[in-house]
């Protein structure tokens, strides 16, 4: 094996490595809420604040930290970006107060944030151009297995360990992925000055916006969520204003006003929403209207993350030579199907009624998410890559964020139990799906030769 793709295998290793860690991180201390809170003598609703600090500062900071990266290097930021995760996890273990604890959290998710706002535009680094959706495939397997996984590792550590070892734990695989990182290739960065302006309005907007709407569902004051939401909305507006005239903004204006990602982008956030809305809500249902145990349900939504385990990299592979357009409706179409099968269920569903419907969905939503992603990284230009990659991740977690918000409200509302979540991420599974189609317009699909890589991916993008 020649020396270059043994530099190539550990690269990929290393970005999987800190993909995983991160991601595995964030979902992690959910099954610990309780223990924390009692070992630290907080109440439960404080103690939620560990997770919500965790992905709040993750969606503030995605963006911005992927134009530092432009700036210092990818590989640079992805490095000091484990560095940090691994201080911080490590810092985790001897948090004997909440207020410590959530410090040490915000500095974790900002390290997580540095190694996601890269792995994207490092990945386009690593993979040929022919090769980019196998890749973007099979990062989105190690997403997908680690968000699955993280309940499950929590809980096993939690059987034999106390909870500050479920942080401590991760800092042996962040240095694992620190020393692979070492054969990460590492483009050269552009000396351009960074809009600090623009980040910071852009933190802020992400901040308002999302803490005003978990506000109006979990707080006790609906007028000062609406004003919290309502400045976010009125910065949202000055923030495109301002990010418009920027050659390089930190929000991505420039590749969402091309119609092919403006569509994609659209269609994934509504895609992370349905999922979220979904796989948050059906626990209850199972449980409240059909009185199956927590170890039963658990086994009844496993054949979703499971079977797309094996059709992410397929439809990964498949958009390096067919469009992503016809894949994701294509995908959208079964997610559709399977979601309207899980809204109407028989009235005494057995396990296998459940799983069959889960897995549907597992391979709908997996057909439509590596060539989604694929295509937002292969369309835009190579200096714009990392902004590419930072817009992938930021409509992950809205997306996913969104979804657990509204599944929220629909519980308060008395909704959440039945087929209504269903229905709903039905709506927005075709949504999506509409976007996708749309997408194989030649008129939309078409892009401006000076505005694309001189190295083009094999086969049409979308």
């Amino acid at each position: 094996m020649d020396r270059d793709r043994i530099k190539t295998i550990a690269g990929i290793a290393s970005i999987s490595f800190g993909t995983a860690l991160v991601i595995l991180d964030g979902g992690i201390a959910n099954v610990a809420l309780p223990t924390i809170a009692r070992d630290l003598g907080v109440d439960s609703s404080a103690a939620v604040l560990i997770i919500t600090v965790y992905q709040l500062i993750l969606v503030m900071t995605l963006l911005p930290l992927s134009a530092i990266g432009d700036r210092i290097g990818l590989r640079r930021l992805y490095q000091y970006g484990q560095i940090l995760f691994a201080a911080a996890s490590l810092l985790a273990f001897f948090a004997n107060t909440l207020p410590f604890l959530l410090v040490v959290r915000a500095f974790q998710a900002l390290g997580a944030a540095a190694v996601l706002s890269v792995t994207s535009a490092m990945l386009r680094t690593l993979y040929s151009p022919e090769k980019l959706g196998r890749g973007l495939g099979f990062n989105s397997v190690v997403v997908s297995s680690a968000g699955a996984l993280a309940p499950t590792a929590g809980g096993f550590l939690l059987s034999f360990a106390n909870w500050p070892w479920l942080f401590a734990a991760a800092v042996p695989f962040a240095l694992a992925s620190l020393a692979l990182g070492a054969f990460l290739p590492n483009p050269p960065p552009r000396n351009e000055p960074y809009d600090f302006a623009g980040a910071l309005l852009c933190a802020a907007t992400f901040g308002l916006l999302i803490g005003g709407l978990e506000s109006a569902v979990h707080g006790s004051s609906p007028l000062v969520s609406a004003f919290v939401t309502a400045i976010g909305v009125g910065l949202a507006v000055v923030l495109v204003r301002n990010q418009k005239r920027e050659p390089r903004p930190v929000l991505p204006v420039d590749l969402l006003a091309r119609p092919v990602l403006a569509l994609s982008a659209i269609g994934g956030f509504t895609v992370f929403i349905a999922s979220m809305t979904l796989l948050v809500s059906l626990p209850f249902r199972l449980e409240h209207s059909y009185g199956f145990t927590p170890s039963q349900v658990g086994a009844m939504m496993a054949p979703w993350p499971l079977t797309t385990l094996f059709v992410a990299p397929l439809a990964g592979t498949l958009s390096d030579r067919y469009p992503a357009g016809l894949l994701g409706g294509i995908g959208m179409g079964v997610g559709i199907v399977a979601l309207l099968l899980i809204a109407f269920m028989p009235a005494a569903p057995t396990y296998f009624d459940v799983a069959w419907r889960m897995s549907l969905c597992g391979a709908g939503f997996g057909m439509f998410m590596s060539p989604n992603a694929r295509l937002i990284i292969g369309s835009a230009p190579s200096e714009r890559a990392a902004a590419a990659g930072g817009l992938i991740s930021t409509i992950r977690l809205c997306g996913q964020t969104m979804g657990a918000t509204l599944v929220a409200a629909l519980l308060a509302l008395g909704l959440g139990g039945g087929s209504i979540p269903a229905l709903i991420a039905c709506g927005l599974a075709l949504v999506a799906g509409l976007c996708s189609v749309a997408r194989l317009n030649p008129g939309i699909r078409s892009l401006d030769t000076r505005e694309v890589d001189a190295v083009r991916p094999v086969g049409p993008l979308n």
